[in-house]
């Protein structure tokens, strides 16, 4: 087996000697391959005699597992050279300042709703929120529209596959209007027995849903409602209250308000609240921005006090429309695509 030793000696020498991966496979195939030097002496045993064919069997085998051994060991090397190259390359001065995420900002709708509640909140209201997916009872019958009520053809709605106690399809609200019935209940609840109820005041903005959409009317849309009860609460003082809240939303008093008469099933008398501006791009221009009225005495009792007694007005307004008028935008869908060259304006 002399022959053997040599041929572990040069196989050793050039397997140290590859320079690279491909000079290290091609020494592989040249001593382990199938037609190899090492893989040619383990087809010649046998041709020996049983005894001398096991114990050159044995030293060929040794020669083999030393070679191999050889081989793993230059592969980790090279993949070790490699992986150093490759970071000196690639290194990175962990010095630097990091990349800073651009500054976000509120949407434009968001700030509006944040402006009314303030405004509203500087004169007493509390605001209240509540479940957008409501009872047929709160969203219509409690607001005096009752099944088969014309009006509830004004208001396509989404249903949803689960019923009330009453076995009545739940629906997603078409108008905050609910919460001034589920806050009133709990406003009357709180104070029973009280030889006077302090007045009702509360503010109710969320998202409501309508099948609706082009570019001034959104499937889905967010609206404000406010409700003031007391024992003399009077159609004057919604006048004052929402003359005051534009002026201030809008920071100016260039500005008219006008109320139309008009009709609401859980309002009466009704009005539809137009604005006027007397400067600026819309300047003469009159523009409806609200409905509202005197609370219908079958609401009241619904609240569960007595109509003879306690008065009040509630009004009910879109806040994309109020947004759009603030910042002069003319296509609400802007508010909804997500376009970040327009919400930048904002930020």
């Amino acid at each position: 087996m002399e022959n053997l030793d040599v041929i572990v000696q040069s196989a050793l020498a050039e397997l140290s000697a590859a320079a690279d991966p491909a000079a290290l496979e091609n020494a592989k195939a040249r001593y382990l391959g199938r037609s190899g030097e090492l893989t040619a002496l383990l087809k010649t045993l046998g041709q020996l005699p049983a005894e001398a064919r096991k114990a050159a069997g044995a030293e060929i085998n040794a020669a083999k597992e030393r070679v191999e051994g050889a081989l793993e060991a230059r592969r980790a090397e090279l993949a070790e050279s490699q992986m150093q190259a490759r970071l000196a390359q690639e290194a990175l001065d962990v010095t630097l300042p990091g990349r800073g995420r651009s500054r976000g900002g509120i949407h434009p709708v968001i700030r509006s709703w944040r402006r009314v509640e303030e405004i509203f909140r500087s004169i007493g209201f509390d605001v209240a929120d509540g479940p957008e997916i409501e009872t047929d009872w709160h969203n219509f019958t409690a607001l005096n529209q009752p099944e088969n009520h014309p009006a509830r053809s004004m208001h396509d709605t989404f249903y949803v596959d689960v019923n009330d106690a009453n076995g009545t399809p739940l629906l997603l609200r078409t108008h905050t209007s609910p919460m001034q019935v589920r806050y009133a209940r709990m406003w009357v609840e709180r104070h029973r027995g009280e030889a006077k109820m302090p007045p009702i005041k509360v503010l109710a903005p969320g998202r409501t849903y309508r099948v609706d959409s082009d570019a001034t009317h959104s499937p889905m849309f967010h609206q404000v409602e406010g409700l003031w009860i007391d024992e003399d609460v009077s159609f004057a003082d919604l006048k004052g209250v929402y003359t005051s809240f534009l002026r201030e939303f809008f920071e100016t008093d260039a500005l008219q308000v006008r109320f139309r008469p008009s009709f609401f099933p859980f309002t009466e008398p009704s009005a539809e609240i137009d604005m006027r501006f007397e400067s600026g791009p819309l300047k003469g221009r009159w523009l409806e921005i609200s409905g509202s009225g005197q609370v219908h005495p079958n609401v009241i009792r619904n609240y569960g006090l007595d109509p003879e007694r306690y008065i009040g007005f509630a009004f009910g307004s879109g806040l994309e429309r109020l947004t759009m008028l603030r910042y002069g935008i003319d296509d609400l869908r802007l508010f909804f695509d997500g376009d970040v060259r327009f919400l930048r304006q904002f930020s």
